[in-house]
């Protein structure tokens, strides 16, 4: 076994570390620009990945314990994701979000398992699990708002309120919240609201 000091992986979760931090970021920032467009749903679920992406961070960086005070000098690639629409922005990270489940993850957990660093592949594989549903959550919003279908269905449909938690039964959202009295960019269709199944 190759010692983790000499090792691709050591390379791998510095790399992982940055792209993770990097798209906990961008996600914030895009979270900026929904709340401008007074989508506050989508706000949310950009802040909720996120967090995600932060915790993926903090994974990979824990794998990097045993060199803690050293420096890991790397290079890579990030996207740059400065689009003027919220469509763009969620198909921008659809994109990343796909990448990282098919090729990056899944390249550096074959590294790691090769050069016998068996947790670290493991962490690798999970993760990039998690990158899918990140993927599939952008790719659904992206359709729903390209659709508008976001706030309007062909058929009765149950839609909840994020701020307050009301849920209303029709074919679209309400303009406005009859409890807490929010506008309609706080409501999202039920299916998509955390903690609900």
């Amino acid at each position: 076994m190759i010692s983790f000091q000499e090792s691709k992986t050591k390379e791998n979760l510095m790399r992982a570390f940055a792209g993770e931090s990097q798209a906990r970021n961008r996600y914030t920032i895009a979270a900026d620009k929904a709340k401008e467009q007074g989508m506050y749903a989508i706000q949310d679920i950009f802040l909720y990945t996120a967090d995600q992406e932060r915790a993926h961070a903090q994974r990979f960086y824990s794998l990097l314990k045993d060199l803690s005070g050293q420096t890991i000098v790397v290079d890579g690639g990030y996207p740059v994701d400065l689009q003027e629409t919220l469509e763009e922005l969620l198909r921008a990270a659809e994109h990343n979000e796909k990448e990282e489940f098919e090729n990056v993850y899944q390249e550096f957990g074959d590294v790691a398992k090769e050069e016998g660093f068996l947790e670290a592949a493991s962490a690798f594989y999970q993760i990039a699990q998690i990158e899918h549903v990140h993927q599939e959550r952008f790719a659904k919003l992206a359709q729903m708002i390209e659709t508008n279908t976001l706030y309007e269905s062909g058929t009765k449909t149950r839609w909840m309120c994020t701020n307050c938690g009301y849920i209303h039964e029709g074919n679209q959202a309400p303009p406005v919240c009859p409890v807490c009295r929010y506008e309609k960019g706080y409501f999202i269709p039920l299916c998509l609201a955390p903690y609900f199944c």
